[in-house]
């Protein structure tokens, strides 16, 4: 026998049957043991960054060839951000205060930059945090130009010079502020000019582009190379103890770290430790190595065109490089005292230090 139903009762007919079959998908998708809610920044469990969480971070660098932020490099190089679980885009933003925008604007996740910006971010009352130490000198030199537009035998002699730097507003600039205002002289007495940190930087000062500049390695030994050492007047040199003791009156100056939001920090504790431990190990990893072993683990367009002062650049830099992450008191206070004398905006403001930097995620 046929049964013919109405519209209404074959329109109830297709609704229940609907609903049947999308509770059997719902139940069909919810494994045992499983949470029907996804993962949140934050949230227990995974990080909203890494490998764990199916994302990943993105760092952007100060400057990437420059020998200051090479551990950030090698770390990938070595696989020790793969190996601790976190994906690890890395992003050359050719300047220190250049990776801080990106970091405010939100295109980047973690920064490999100078511990100065911290302190300045503080002065406007925004957290930044540094949470692992790559540099316990910060092996910024200021040099005169072979070409310089006038005599220039000390910091006094930069008055109306034009000094270049990696980027206005980079801790290159606070250090020659920092200068001038140690001998006395307006922080502003010389004209500032960005010339980046690698082959530019070495052309500007090759052609007189700039009476004097602070400059980073490779960049500094390879000018050297093309000059002549003793044709490079060296006004301060702080890639060794005796020049941060001369410079700034302290025997470790933090430099180049990893920082990041305290928001960021918060919601991704678990990301900020591996990414801290994947750093530390590869700090201990140069100190086993020998400059020509480190040097064949980076990008091969870093040495420019002579390998061979490349690996005497890493050779003379490794005594800069920090043997554990860590960022010790003395060193903040330095970088705090050198700011407030480079920096207006820091000079007048109260900062907590401890909300600058922290060890906590470093393993022993």
């Amino acid at each position: 026998m046929t049964v013919r139903l109405g519209s209404k009762a074959r329109s109830l007919l297709s609704l229940l049957t609907t609903a049947v079959l999308l509770v059997s998908l719902a139940a069909c998708a919810q494994k045992p043991g499983s949470s029907s809610g996804g993962a949140t920044a934050g949230g227990a469990g995974t990080d909203a960054g890494g490998a764990a969480g199916g994302g990943t971070v993105r760092m952007g660098v100060g400057g990437q060839p420059l020998l200051v932020y090479l551990p950030t490099t090698l770390a990938q190089g070595l696989g020790y951000y793969k190996e601790a679980g976190v994906d690890v885009q890395l992003e050359d933003l050719q300047g220190g205060s250049k990776a801080l925008q990106a970091l405010q604007g939100g295109s980047v996740d973690v920064v490999s930059g100078f511990y100065d910006h911290t302190i300045q971010m503080a002065a406007k009352g925004k957290e930044v945090k540094a949470f692992v130490n790559m540099l316990q000198y910060p092996s910024v030199v200021l040099a005169v130009s072979p070409k310089a537009k006038k005599p220039i035998k000390s910091v006094k002699d930069l008055q109306g010079a034009t000094v270049g730097v990696t980027a206005p507003g980079s801790s290159t600039d606070f250090f020659l502020k920092f200068l001038l205002r140690k001998e006395g002289l307006s922080p502003e007495a010389a004209s500032v000019v960005a010339i980046g940190g690698d082959a530019t930087a070495v052309a500007a000062m090759e052609n007189g582009k700039v009476d004097a500049a602070v400059m980073i390695d490779p960049s500094l030994s390879q000018l050297q190379q093309r000059v002549g050492k003793d044709k490079l007047v060296i006004l301060s040199d702080t890639r060794s103890a005796e020049g941060v003791q001369s410079a700034f009156g302290v025997s470790t100056y933090p430099a180049a770290v990893l920082y990041s939001t305290g928001d960021w920090i918060t919601k991704n504790p678990e990301t900020a430790r591996k990414l801290a431990g994947a750093i530390q190990k590869t700090l201990r990893w140069i100190q086993a190595h020998s400059a020509d072993e480190i040097a064949a683990k980076m990008p091969p367009q870093y040495a420019g065109d002579d390998k061979g002062v490349y690996v005497a650049s890493i050779d003379a830099a490794k005594q800069a490089y920090s043997p554990d992450g860590k960022i010790h008191e003395d060193g903040a206070k330095a970088v705090l005292s050198v700011l407030k004398q480079s920096i207006p905006e820091v000079g007048s403001a109260t900062i907590d230090l401890s909300k600058t930097y922290t060890n906590e995620f470093l393993g022993k």
